[in-house]
């Protein structure tokens, strides 16, 4: 359910911001098979389905004001640094003049967590502006489930409640400076 929501919620924003033309940049996970994401067994193969957009949110591959950039590690920002040493993020943030960035994904304690403080501490050391808000939505947000009992009948894995763990996501933005917000509209300002 938290999973199926957060996709819903996720395309209704990309829709309403690709039709007011607004910038987006979409984060996919795309490992190599020969580089492991430690602690976390292997996942999002290159090349394989996990490594693609779900076919909900498949048609913003194709718009003009949609940025994909695919990383190998569960942090965006850090998955934005080319072998050059730019910043494919950062870039879009000054080039895009973004003052706030509202902020939807999978796993809100994991992937969507660093990529907040990252971010925030990228802007708070003066290396994002003019970016001022990390606006993280909790219904475009969500994380997996691994029920202690699975847990503790397959090797190496820990429990990962979800409900807790989406919490425990979102508390910890908020702690870093994020904004939390669990209702999102985009509103045409008014002409004077």
């Amino acid at each position: 359910m938290q999973i199926t929501g957060m996709i819903n919620e996720s395309a209704r924003l990309a829709r309403l911001f690709c039709d007011k033309k607004l910038p987006v940049l979409a984060f996919l996970d795309s490992h190599q098979p020969n580089k492991p994401e430690e602690p976390y067994p292997p996942h999002c193969i290159a090349g394989t389905d996990e490594s693609k957009l779900v076919p909900a949110l498949q048609w913003i591959e194709n718009e003009p004001n949609v940025t994909i950039r695919r990383k190998d590690c569960f942090d965006g920002f850090l998955g934005s640094i080319e072998d050059d040493g730019s910043n494919v993020f950062v870039d879009w943030v000054k080039n895009n003049h973004i003052k706030a960035i509202l902020v939807v994904g999978i796993c809100t304690d994991i992937c969507v967590l660093d990529f907040v403080c990252s971010t925030i501490s990228a802007r708070n050391r003066g290396f994002l502006a003019p970016l001022e808000d990390v606006i993280v939505y909790s219904r475009g947000c969500a994380t997996f489930d691994v029920p202690l009992h699975v847990a503790r009948n397959t090797k190496g894995a820990l429990s990962h409640p979800q409900e807790l763990m989406h919490h425990v996501g979102l508390y910890m933005a908020k702690e870093r400076g994020a904004i939390i917000a669990n209702e999102v509209s985009l509103l045409t300002p008014k002409k004077p």
